[in-house]
């Protein structure tokens, strides 16, 4: 059970953000759902502020009225919505021209999230986003999404390195500087700010300017953020739930992004140049939970619509 080897060195915190920097690194956040967790919630007006994107994650399996009538639902709740599309789990052209059809003529989609799909095997033709992005279909959409790694991904790089992920980046810069959408990268969330700012700052390096709006996992039972970031591929953040889940005082109790999000939000204020442009919340303990998490540390741009 290597996830039980944990090792007690610590090391130095980074100082606190200030409330006000919080509060501005939070401003416009988007969050993403379900078709099955949208049904539980009632109405995402009392939840969420005006103008929140809201991302709707394609499990494989799914069927696409589902998807389609969630972002309906939210269209008329007047919340811009962003739906996945995973390039393993689309068949072939045809299938994505329908899926675009019915996103655009039945809830006014106009933007999307590219990413290759958490599935081995492609069902079609495609296997990555760039091959999505490349059959045109997206033209017109006002604001295309790709995946960001900021600490690698197996499946596209099984040797550990991140060659593979970085050439992806490069291109899809490339990508960015020919289309007419704004363009920006979501990434994986992670628990840890120092990796996140050494890959952001290393994509400035290689010239990749994609505004990046970084993963940040809601609050959560810390065994289902565990059981997530397993899942999910996170790399050494993972550290930060395994010191946690040592500490006897705190295995019980709900993990929160205080420090994660304080310590990126310490380091905008003081670098305003920094690629970070928003934060992407994946609520893993329940949107209620994680939209109550926002609005308290989130200040007036925080402020549901229905209260408003």
């Amino acid at each position: 059970m290597a996830l039980l080897n944990f090792r007690r060195k610590e090391t130095p915190a980074a100082p606190a953000a200030a409330p006000a920097a919080v509060e501005a690194f939070l401003k416009g956040f988007s969050i993403e759902v379900m078709p099955r967790t949208a049904e539980k919630v009632e109405n995402f007006r009392d939840l969420l502020p005006r103008g929140t994107r809201v991302y709707i994650a394609h499990i494989d399996g799914t069927p696409i009225e589902d998807m389609v009538a969630t972002a309906k639902r939210l269209h008329a709740e007047d919340f811009p919505v962003m739906p996945h599309f995973p390039a393993r789990i689309i068949k072939d052209k045809a299938m994505l021209a329908d899926w675009i059809a019915r996103y655009r003529g039945e809830a006014d989609v106009k933007q999307g999230l590219m990413l290759a799909g958490g599935v081995a095997q492609p069902a079609g033709e495609f296997d990555s986003s760039m091959k999505l992005l490349e059959t045109g279909l997206f033209d017109g959409f006002e604001r295309l999404h790709v995946a960001g790694h900021p600490e690698g991904n197996k499946d596209i790089d099984p040797d550990g390195s991140d060659r593979m992920v970085m050439e992806a980046a490069r291109w899809k810069q490339a990508f960015a500087e020919r289309t007419d959408a704004k363009m920006a990268m979501a990434t994986q969330f992670c628990f840890e700010a120092k990796p996140v700012i050494d890959w952001v700052n290393r994509l400035n390096a290689e010239g990749i300017r994609l505004p990046v709006h970084i993963g940040v996992a809601g609050p959560a039972k810390l065994q289902t953020l565990i059981k997530f970031a397993i899942a999910c591929g996170v790399g050494p953040s993972l550290r930060v739930l395994q010191k946690r889940a040592m500490d006897v005082t705190k295995l019980l109790l709900p993990y929160e992004p205080d420090d994660f999000v304080a310590d990126l939000a310490a380091h905008k204020a003081a670098h305003p140049e920094f690629g970070i442009e928003a934060v992407h919340f994946f609520p893993l303990g329940g949107i209620k939970t994680n939209a109550t998490w926002a609005i308290e540390h989130g200040g007036k741009s925080a402020v549901p619509a229905s209260q408003a």
